[in-house]
């Protein structure tokens, strides 16, 4: 049964971070492919500057051209918002019988998991894999339904990625192939523009 790791988020971009840990994750072994699952909005987090869905899933679609092992899964624009990590691995579950899926997060989002919908459910049904981030060490191994993976780090937030747009720099080197021209073409991130 094909192994799929779910790297959710809202990818406002998508940066480099994430398309290098997803192509670790399954050149490494972990997974047998990993979805891009674009988050309409994430419940523990303010909208604030968030850009329409179509636009980051073009991102994300652009993304992922020409790797086979990454795909975009733009299931939670369909569900009810605000969406909750359980309900779309249920979903996907559901509309995907012949694949086992496991939930990809960053230690930073481990230290807060208590605070998701469902959290015991997601680790014994899915299982979760927890990849490092800088200044956010996991202590607790022994969970079960938890792998740590050590993947290499990246300290690169879409924040960052944003913010430095926002400053007329270039960030061509920090996104995927094609991202970049995508953002300046369309002129987003740039606040005098909106």
């Amino acid at each position: 049964m094909e192994t799929v790791g779910i790297l959710g988020g809202s990818f406002n971009p998508v940066h480099i971070g994430h398309v290098m840990l997803a192509s670790y994750l399954v050149q490494w072994g972990y997974v047998d492919k990993v979805w891009l699952t674009l988050s309409p909005r994430n419940p523990l987090k303010e909208p604030g500057e968030l850009l329409p869905d179509m636009k980051r899933l073009q991102m994300l679609s652009i993304a992922v051209k020409g790797a086979p092992e990454l795909d975009i899964c733009d299931i939670e624009l369909t569900m009810p918002r605000p969406s909750y990590t359980v309900n779309t691995l249920d979903l996907l579950a559901e509309r995907y019988p012949d694949r086992r899926f496991k939930l990809i997060i960053g230690s930073d989002n481990w230290r807060i998991f208590d605070q998701w919908r469902e959290p015991q459910r997601i680790l014994d049904q899915y299982g979760v894999m927890v990849y490092l981030r800088p200044g956010y060490p996991v202590t607790d191994h022994d969970v079960a339904g938890l792998e740590i993976v050590h993947a290499p780090m990246i300290d690169l937030s879409s924040t960052f990625v944003r913010n430095a747009i926002a400053k007329g720099k270039n960030m061509n080197y920090f996104l995927p192939p094609g991202v970049y021209k995508y953002i300046v073409d369309n002129r987003l991130y740039r606040p005098n523009d909106r």
